[in-house]
């Protein structure tokens, strides 16, 4: 169990919960309605599962139900999310120091946890306070920076231009992270578009001088910005 700041109080709480928390976090900064099934999708739980968890956070004070957004996190819960965030993203800083960038965020997302309040800020003055993390994503705080980059389904066949992030949701699959790395499909590369096709939804891309083609599931949670 990690001790993290809520409020002003000392509040336990579990992995589990900051599991929902960050993932809460995510969805809630990019104006997505958070329902069950969806956690439940990215989580890889069952609903019930998901549904009791919901609760037990509703009874500590983390979440609150919202008639048209769904669950929303309360002050509090966004606090404790923040700190889960920078944790995750500030270890993952550090594990790219030993581990293929494919390999960071599962490690971190296990190492986060028990990342302490004074490890937090030695990681951040160490790593000079970095406003994204490794793909591409920002650090709560920061999340201005990414406002101009768009999904690679936003841009034309013939442009090129610079892939910039590598959204969270995709980061919890480590085969596409994996995959991604192999391709160079990462934040700096640059990248001509010589095809989309809407008939079977993909889009290949030219990346120094390989060729790699993704479907738009995957396209939509990269972005990049015109070269």
């Amino acid at each position: 169990m990690l001790q993290s700041q809520a409020d002003g109080m000392q509040t336990k709480l579990t992995p589990t919960v900051e599991d929902y928390l960050s993932i809460l976090w995510v969805l809630e900064r990019d104006g997505e309605p958070v329902i069950g099934a969806r956690l439940a999708e990215i989580l890889g739980v069952t609903p019930p599962t998901v549904t009791n968890t919901l609760k037990r956070m509703m009874r500590n004070g983390l979440i609150a139900v919202d008639q048209e957004k769904g669950f929303c996190l309360t002050e509090q819960g966004r606090q404790a999310a923040q700190s889960v965030m920078r944790r995750h993203m500030l270890t993952e800083w550090l594990l790219l120091r030993m581990l293929d960038w494919s390999k960071t965020h599962s490690q971190a997302h296990t190492i986060e946890h028990t990342v302490s309040v004074e490890l937090e800020e030695a990681l951040r003055n160490n790593l000079e306070n970095p406003q994204l993390c490794p793909h591409g994503n920002p650090l709560p705080g920061y999340e201005h920076v990414v406002v101009g980059w768009q999904p690679l389904l936003s841009f034309s066949s013939g442009a090129t231009v610079i892939i910039r992030r590598v959204h969270e949701l995709a980061e919890q699959n480590p085969e596409l992270l994996a995959f991604l790395e192999e391709h160079q499909v990462m934040p700096g590369k640059a990248a001509l578009i010589t095809e989309i096709l809407p008939f079977n939804e993909t889009i290949t891309l030219q990346i120094e001088g390989q060729a790699v083609t993704l479907g738009y599931i995957v396209a939509r949670y990269i972005f990049a910005e015109p070269a």
